[in-house]
């Protein structure tokens, strides 16, 4: 962070816990001039000419290659691309991580982060890769966030956290790598035994409810209270601390047997130090990323 220059608008706003940094850093942002919009889409929205003016040596950006290029030839300062797939961690996430870390010549700390996330990654895989499939509670995630906010039929066919833990999740579609609508004839065929929401969409879950209380109430897990948060974890790219947590908090539910020596709380602050040099726990629950059952309709 002291070798940080400029910033982007969105982190000079409101302190907001969705991004995991900003409650961390926000402070120190509305010191730094502001160098560009932001946002996760990949596209040059960086502004030349406050760049320019501020004379970095480098840019680091999460853009595409046609969109770094762009900016590297209006403002001549090389500009350095570490985009990855949304996801929890995937392998260009690995790739990513350690050009950044040679660009900053931060590689001792890279590779720590890296090895920790491959423990945690290989802690959750190890703790219910043996259990069958006939005894795993079936799951579908809803309402999540993805390029804005969604209502219950929002999903994801492969949802990193669920699938840390090897889990069921009823909405996996061959052929759909990521989000899509589900079908709710679909849904209510599935029948899930437990739900996950975001709880930072559950307005808009609320007012589905509403319009449509015959269908929520016909789903086996709301009727038994088997419903749960499950707070978003990609706003601008993906906060690998929040998927993390989501991941061992699906795993108390799901397999509470196979998690019986988890802290959840101590288990989250730790991640959360260990990227942040701080717990931020408390804060992300006041500020709508918290954990726990959820009743739809309140």
């Amino acid at each position: 962070m002291d070798k940080l220059v400029g910033v982007e608008v969105y982190n000079t706003l409101d302190m907001t816990v969705i991004r995991d940094y900003n409650p961390v850093h926000h402070a120190r942002f509305l010191t730094l001039p502001i160098v560009g919009s932001g946002g996760g889409s990949g596209n040059n929205n960086g502004f030349p000419e406050e760049i320019i003016m501020i004379a970095p040596d480098v840019i680091l950006a999460g853009f595409d290659r046609e969109a770094a290029d762009e900016l590297q030839a209006q403002t001549g300062i090389p500009v350095v691309s570490v985009r990855h797939t949304t996801g929890m961690a995937l392998p260009d996430f690995y790739k990513a991580m350690r050009i950044f870390a040679d660009v900053v010549g931060a590689q001792e700390r890279s590779e720590i982060l890296l090895s920790y996330i491959g423990a945690l990654k290989e802690d959750l895989h190890r703790r219910t890769f043996g259990i069958p499939d006939n005894e795993k509670p079936r799951v579908y995630v809803g309402a999540v966030t993805w390029n804005g906010r969604r209502g219950f039929s929002g999903t994801y066919s492969v949802f990193g956290p669920l699938d840390a833990i090897n889990a069921l999740n009823v909405a996996y579609t061959p052929g759909i790598p990521g989000f899509f609508e589900a079908d709710l004839e679909k849904v209510i065929i599935w029948d899930p035994d437990i739900i996950f929401l975001d709880p930072g969409n559950m307005d808009l879950v609320n007012n589905e409810y509403a319009k449509n209380p015959q269908f929520f109430r016909s789903l086996r897990a709301i009727q038994q209270g088997r419903v749960y948060t499950m707070p978003a974890f990609n706003f601008s790219g993906t906060n690998i601390t929040y998927a993390l947590i989501n991941a061992y908090f699906a795993g108390t539910v799901l397999f509470p047997e196979s998690f019986a020596d988890i802290n959840f709380t101590e288990k989250a602050g730790e991640i959360l130090t260990k990227f942040l040099g701080k717990n931020t726990f408390e804060l992300m629950a006041r500020g709508g990323l918290y954990y726990g059952r959820i009743k739809i309709g309140e």
